[in-house]
């Protein structure tokens, strides 16, 4: 019989008040006994509406039915027939508004916890010695790949297991893209990343790091050295500012910068040698996951008052709901309906400052949420030493002007349809933030395994 409570297991995690001071994992997993009975929720419906909301169309009931059985290894491999990153997943995906939100459970009561049980079944078979994965026998085929971020990761991934020779060419030193670079340690441990790439390197994924596609060579000198079809995951990395007066003064950073110096230069720790600003009073604007990864790392750098401002009603916050009350929970100070107006700095250009306005929601934008409107006569002045904007990205033009025949659009994405990743110019596919500006970890993962899948049909027809 299932297990009929309406509540999900809940997940031990540290203490907020010990947490906001350190740099390790929030949520601390389940135990094995807590992973059944979450499992034993599962009523394995005929119809498995939480596939449909999976971008990776991971197997959940089959996964979910494993683990109650206590087969942990066996619902491990079986999330990664389909999915490259199941530990990241596990942690960092929307899955309130993706398989969980369909799930029936959650029509009388909480969901079953699919991305907890993912990613403890992730987890444990990482501990208890699972197998690697043999390499595949060679095609005789070449794939390129450019981004080692979560699309081409899952991209290559695929390609690897259907026999082809796959190269990923990564600008950065470290592979991961933004699951290295972006992500905070306490959310998505660095070592965990390493082992799914080390999985694609047992696989035969070949990665070429420091290579700078559109400087150490072109789409079009890729297909000369013989790839046969490239794959493009290079994300939007290209920050956007707040564009307020005085937004150029010492102490306004970039989320980006912000957390790549963090994250992906360990400024985070000790012995470090990535400078990084230790400020007192910190205003992160925006209020999506990077605002909110921003804040709590600014909190655990030792900041004292650590602000979101935000110009629309808490209702409107597009973070996840988790990471919102974690921030809370650590001490976040969140301004609703608050504007910067100016960044105010010192005699020698630093931060002392900055200007707000209190905004009220109008008629609803293009996007469907209320416009927010300036209240007459409600500016005020916040006292602060650092200002980080986490206000959106957009993809490096790097790629698009260096691909002749690669179209791209006004905000400088690259074209490709959604349901392939075939771009404008042959051969070449596309997929992840590269095509639809930031988005999610799972979005980009989804997209790099359609591309995949196109590439191969290519290849063979060719």
């Amino acid at each position: 019989m299932p297990n009929m409570n309406p509540n999900k297991i809940p997940m031990p995690e540290q203490d907020a008040n010990v947490r906001n001071k350190n740099f390790e994992e929030v949520t601390l997993g389940y135990t094995p006994e807590m992973a059944i009975e979450e499992a034993q929720r599962c009523l394995n419906c005929k119809n498995k509406p939480c596939i449909a909301g999976c971008p990776v169309q991971v197997k959940i009931p089959e996964f979910i039915a494993l683990v109650a059985e206590g087969k942990f290894l066996e619902a491990a491999a079986k999330i990664k027939e389909t999915s490259a990153l199941p530990a990241v997943c596990g942690r960092v995906c929307p899955q309130e508004s993706q398989c969980e939100c369909k799930c029936v459970r959650g029509i009388k009561g909480e969901p079953v916890a699919i991305g907890r049980l993912e990613r403890f079944a992730a987890d444990y078979a990482r501990e208890h010695g699972e197998e690697k994965p043999e390499k595949p026998v060679s095609n005789g085929h070449k794939c390129a790949i450019v981004g080692a971020g979560p699309a081409g990761l899952t991209c290559a991934g695929d390609l690897a297991r259907m026999g082809y020779e796959v190269t990923v060419f990564e600008a950065l030193h470290t592979a991961g893209g933004v699951l290295m670079y972006g992500i905070p340690e306490f959310r998505l441990p660095k070592a965990i990343v390493q082992k799914e790439i080390d999985t694609l390197k047992d696989l035969g994924v070949e990665f070429v790091l420091n290579f700078v596609v559109g400087r150490s060579e072109t789409i079009d000198e890729l297909f000369a050295d013989g790839f046969e079809a490239v794959f493009v995951g290079s994300g939007a990395g290209l920050p956007t500012f707040i564009g307020v007066p005085g937004e150029n003064a010492n102490g306004v950073y970039s989320a980006n910068e912000y957390l790549t110096r963090i994250n992906l230069m360990k400024a985070y720790k000790d012995d470090s040698d990535t400078p990084i600003f230790h400020a007192h009073k910190v205003a992160v604007v925006g209020g999506g996951n990077v605002a909110m990864d921003a804040a709590r790392c600014a909190k655990r750098m030792g900041a004292e008052d650590v602000y979101i401002v935000y110009r629309r009603s808490e209702k409107e916050l597009p973070a996840r709901l988790e990471e919102i009350e974690h921030a809370k929970e650590e001490g976040i100070i969140f301004k609703f309906l608050t504007a910067p107006l100016e960044v105010l700095s010192d005699e020698n250009y630093n931060v002392c400052g900055m200007k707000c306005q209190q905004m009220e929601l109008g008629e609803p934008d293009e996007s469907g949420r209320r416009r927010p409107v300036p209240v007459e006569g409600s500016e005020f002045t916040l006292d602060l030493d650092c200002v980080i904007a986490a206000i959106g990205t957009s993809p490096n033009p790097l790629i698009r002007t260096t691909t002749p025949g690669l179209d791209t659009n006004r905000k400088g994405c690259i074209v490709a349809d959604d349901e392939h990743g075939i771009t404008s110019k042959d051969g070449v596919f596309a997929g992840g933030d590269a095509v639809t500006g930031a988005a999610t970890v799972i979005l980009a993962m989804g997209a790099g395994k359609r591309a995949a899948e196109a590439m191969d049909k290519y290849i063979q027809n060719k």
